[in-house]
């Protein structure tokens, strides 16, 4: 089971290399008009890996739309699934399948403060909310932080367009030092709101200070890319005794796609590790869980009862159980 998507023609008609490995495109649909969209909203795109696999990939909105085109920004992944990759060989004039914008990381605009948190490629959703926030802070006096690390200074995209909008207040992290998340948090005011991007690591940890700090859940809101484990990223193995089935899962491909394939129906929507509709129960593990979500709590992490099939992966073997009944 699948969430319907509106589907459309698009032709790249611009790009550019906003950082050495991330490069942003730009779509015109088909009609010429790409309509308005709000911040946190993102594009669905598919693309033919080299591999011959159609996927469809996620792609976050990045800053204020004309009406024409739409502006997304891939990082290239040299060991991911393909998708990056594919993009990246994409020429001015080029086609493909894209959505329509659809939104799960809406923007409040009701609070009395907020802290943008992004890592990495995760900057592409938080641009456009920091430039609303920007003239929000203009005309309201609402206070806005920017916390915004990057593994180097080279890999600070977005930075001018994000000092340009909230000027001092965005702080630029380079290296791999922890950030005080703790005391940003302890310096929004109350019923304040944080909104964060990036890899699963970094998103623990701020839901781990933000418990601590005693803010109420509701506020803290995230979107993850959903790419990132602890594991290198390898083929492995499934055994699902309800059907009879031993698949592989190869290193291009996860284990959502792979029991498709193998016709055992799942139910799937955002794929990103965040709503949870895919999780599947675990019988056994004859190797390592690589969790890579963001919805299973840490008991359940640690317990490895439940797998998010659609981003989390394995080293070894796992065998699984599925809700799904073939027909008798």
């Amino acid at each position: 089971m699948k969430s319907d998507l509106q589907w459309m023609q698009a032709q790249v008609v611009a790009l550019r290399d906003v950082t050495p490995t991330v490069r942003e495109f730009e779509l015109r649909p088909d009609g010429g008009f790409a309509g308005a969209y709000e911040p946190g909203a993102h594009l669905q795109v598919q693309v033919m890996t080299a591999q011959g696999r159609l996927q469809t990939r996620s792609y976050s909105l990045v800053g204020e739309g004309d009406g024409r085109c739409w502006r997304i920004a891939v990082k290239r992944l040299d060991d991911g699934r393909g998708g990056s990759l594919a993009m990246w060989r994409l020429a001015v004039g080029d086609r493909l399948q894209v959505s329509a914008p659809q939104n799960h990381f809406a923007l409040d605009m009701s609070a009395p403060g907020y802290l943008l948190v992004a890592g990495g490629i995760g900057i592409t959703p938080l641009v456009l909310m920091a430039q609303r926030l920007g003239e929000h802070a203009r005309r309201g006096g609402v206070p806005v932080k920017m916390l915004y690390g990057a593994r180097n200074a080279d890999e600070f995209g977005y930075l001018s367009h994000l000092r340009e909008a909230l000027g001092e207040g965005v702080e630029a992290h380079e290296g791999s030092a922890p950030i005080d998340f703790a005391a940003a948090i302890d310096a929004l005011p109350p019923g304040g709101q944080l909104y964060t991007c990036g890899p699963v690591p970094m998103l623990e940890a701020l839901k781990r200070a933000w418990h601590a700090a005693g803010r109420p859940i509701a506020d803290l809101r995230f979107e993850t890319f959903g790419s990132s484990g602890r594991l290198a990223t390898q083929a492995f193995q499934v055994r699902i005794p309800r059907h009879d089935l031993a698949i592989t899962v190869p290193a291009d491909c996860t284990l959502l796609e792979a029991l498709d394939a193998a016709g055992v129906q799942t139910l799937s929507d955002c794929k990103r590790g965040e709503c949870g509709l895919c999780a599947m129960d675990v019988i056994a593990v004859d190797g390592e869980i690589d969790h890579r979500d963001v919805f299973l709590s840490a008991y359940e992490k640690e317990a490895t009862t439940r797998i998010c099939a659609c981003v989390s992966r394995a080293v070894g073997t796992l065998t699984l159980d599925s809700a799904y009944r073939p027909d008798s």
